[in-house]
């Protein structure tokens, strides 16, 4: 009898113990519900396939030489070859323009919805038209000063005269404004809109081909017909071989092999890494982006209307200073694509 009750006692206290640990089994898993023990993940949770933005195109992933693809004629020593690979984005398929940019300055200033949480000087985002007079000496820029960035004539013009920081500040107000709708129908976030790196930019740019001299390929800046592939500036004094003396509409010339327009000339383009003439070896070779707070240059490519034939190419690289607003330099953004990286989804 002893025995058998010093046994009793022993399972009595086995089962007490036990029901502290089943407590704290419970507290780190949360409710079992149906999952029958089994590490099944969170149920319920939507699926996602990414929609590509209204005036966007996908580019794929894939791998290029980034870097000079002809002579460096001024030997600037600033782009020597690396082969490096980029995932999946978005980008815009022509520059953002005069009418794109008005909504957007219309948006913040006249009791928009959308609000951004900082004190940036709205006053500051408005083009500065004043580049059409400053940029050039003894230059009758007066009209375009007046007409260019208000007149309907102009809406689908690429806009100049914003700077790095208004760029910049628009691609928040974007994301805000798409957001702020997709929730409001119950739909999940896209990602944030942005500048492109100075590497998505130059392999979007080749469209493709790589090591292409220019974004239709090689090496010529007329087509069969003799007609100019792009609005540049093709000689000393000749800036209406090409049909437009300054700017022009933002898809008045063919597109490169994704789709996207003027990536040569029309205007330049900003890109969102700080300028370093060393920054290439620098980098990392998946996805790199130059990022130096303290760097007022920041990275613009493309060339622009008043530009020779060289800045035009896709692996020439230069630099404007942050706070400056040019005539000649625009921008389009860019946005991450999320998910598998092959780009089937496309």
């Amino acid at each position: 009898m002893k025995k058998i009750g010093a046994f009793n006692r022993i399972f009595l206290f086995l089962a007490i113990s036990t029901i502290p640990m089943q407590g704290c089994f419970r507290i780190f898993g949360g409710k079992s519900g149906d999952d029958r023990g089994e590490l099944i993940g969170m149920q319920g949770r939507e699926g996602w396939v990414q929609t590509i933005p209204y005036g966007m195109v996908p580019i794929p992933a894939g791998t290029f030489h980034m870097g000079q693809a002809d002579e460096d004629v001024p030997a600037t020593q600033i782009n020597y070859n690396k082969q490096i690979t980029i995932g999946p984005f978005y980008m815009d398929d022509t520059e953002i323009t005069n009418n794109e940019y008005r909504q957007f300055v219309v948006d913040l200033t006249e009791g928009s919805e959308t609000e951004l949480e900082d004190d940036f000087v709205v006053e500051d985002l408005y083009p500065d038209t004043t580049v059409w007079t400053r940029d050039f000496a003894h230059h009758m820029g007066d009209p375009l000063m007046q007409y260019y960035y208000m007149h309907p004539a102009f809406d689908d013009y690429p806009v100049v005269g914003v700077d790095w920081e208004a760029a910049k500040y628009f691609t928040r107000w974007r994301t805000q404004h798409l957001n702020d709708y997709r929730v409001s129908q119950g739909e999940i976030v896209l990602p944030n809109f942005r500048l492109p790196s100075e590497a998505e930019w130059e392999y979007a740019a080749r469209g493709g081909r790589d090591m292409a001299k220019y974004p239709w390929g090689n090496p010529y800046i007329r087509n069969a017909k003799g007609c100019m592939i792009a609005n540049f500036k093709p000689g000393r004094g000749n800036y209406f071989d090409d049909g437009y003396a300054y700017t022009s509409p933002v898809d008045s010339y063919f597109p490169n092999d994704y789709g996207l327009f003027c990536m040569s000339g029309n205007v330049s383009e900003w890109c969102e890494d700080a300028f370093n003439p060393a920054s290439v070896p620098l980098v990392w070779d998946l996805n790199p982006t130059y990022f130096e707070e303290s760097e007022p240059r920041k990275v613009v490519r493309g060339g622009s209307w008043k530009d020779v034939a060289y800045f035009l190419e896709t692996g020439t690289r230069t630099f404007a200073h942050k706070d400056s607003a040019r005539s000649y330099i625009g921008f389009r953004c860019a946005m991450t694509h999320l998910g598998r990286s092959s780009g089937q989804e496309f």
